[in-house]
């Protein structure tokens, strides 16, 4: 049967699909518009699962609240072009609509929540791959539920979007630890809140650092002292360069190994444990001050140098309930 522009123009509106897919779907469907929608659909998915082994390092982050209940909603795609795309962008608005509307607690729930056409989210993702020609997946989902929550979406890019609940309600306050959240990436609230696993592994790295640092000093007074220069015998591709350049003899090359080797050796054997650790407490205390977020230090402030703790009291006593924050940027 023929097939009419004006009901190609009709689908490819319902859908989003290309004019030569539509027209090959209604001539399929013989004019049945949900057959045909059915058609678009089947082959999205089935173009969708061609795609999946490709990488998605772009997409749409988005971030809303609505009656104590505040979610943020991560659908990635490959290009940046497609993730800027009005239809995009729209999707994952309704999928973040849902979510809210639903208070879905999982990443699961989300996937499986109705859309307003009648697919399920993660089915939906699908066939806008289909039509795009991309991978995409919905790959993030964060929440919190109260009273007192700050979103923010970082520059309005949809890229990054963070989410804070404050003690009381101060809608100021709330903006600008949402923007500290998303610029300063804190890996937890406080120093209680840091997974041990992640405490275990900091020290871990902070013991041999400082070990490292010991060994490396005790070899550089040891070089100095030989009457040997350490910046030029510091690996074995300067000494061969500062050979070739005349800058060291292969006799004080042979010199400085047998030194660095010598003293490494005993400095290893014989550190002092009681100082190891205390250096590396030093450096732990460093890592929390840095990475939690109430004792980062406030960055939209006044210009003081003061920890964002300190700043949310001095607000008229507030404190952080808790946060999220989700980007598409590795960092």
């Amino acid at each position: 049967m023929a097939i009419s522009i004006e009901d190609i123009k009709k689908l490819r509106a319902m859908t989003g699909a290309g004019l030569a897919d539509v027209k090959k779907a209604l001539t399929e469907a013989e004019g049945d518009f949900d057959k045909a929608k059915d058609l678009l659909r089947e082959r999205g998915l089935a173009i969708a699962a061609k795609r999946s082994d490709r990488e998605t390092s772009n997409g749409c982050v988005l971030v809303k609240s609505v009656d104590g209940f505040a979610a943020m909603v991560a659908v990635k795609c490959e290009t940046d072009f497609v993730a800027a795309g009005k239809d995009f962008v729209e999707l994952v608005q309704n999928i973040l609509d849902a979510a809210i509307a639903a208070k879905a607690k999982t990443i699961d729930e989300v996937k499986a929540l109705k859309l307003a056409n009648g697919d399920d989210a993660e089915t939906a993702v699908q066939h806008r791959s289909g039509i795009s020609g991309e991978k995409m997946e919905i790959d993030g989902y964060n929440f919190l539920e109260g009273d007192n929550i700050a979103v923010y979406d970082h520059m309005g890019k949809h890229t990054l979007a963070t989410m804070v609940q404050l003690n009381a309600n101060n809608d100021e306050a709330g903006h600008k630890v949402a923007m500290q959240v998303a610029a300063m990436r804190p890996v937890a609230l406080d120093e209680t809140s840091v997974p041990q696993a992640v405490k275990d592994e900091e020290l871990k790295v902070a013991i041999e650092k400082t070990k490292e640092e010991q060994v490396e000093k005790a070899v550089v007074a040891a070089l100095k002292k030989a009457g040997l220069n350490p910046n030029l015998v510091d690996s074995a591709e300067h000494i061969e360069s500062n050979i070739n350049k005349g800058w060291l003899t292969q006799e004080e090359a042979d010199k400085a190994k047998q030194i660095s080797e010598a003293t490494a050796a005993e400095k290893t054997a014989n550190l002092n444990e009681t100082m190891i650790q205390n250096i590396a407490k030093g450096r732990m205390a460093k890592f929390f001050k840095d990475n939690c977020l109430v004792d980062q230090e406030f960055q939209f402030g006044d210009g003081d140098k003061i920890s964002v703790q300190d700043w949310l009291k001095a607000q008229g006593g507030l404190s952080i309930l808790a946060y999220k924050r989700f980007t598409l940027a590795a960092e």
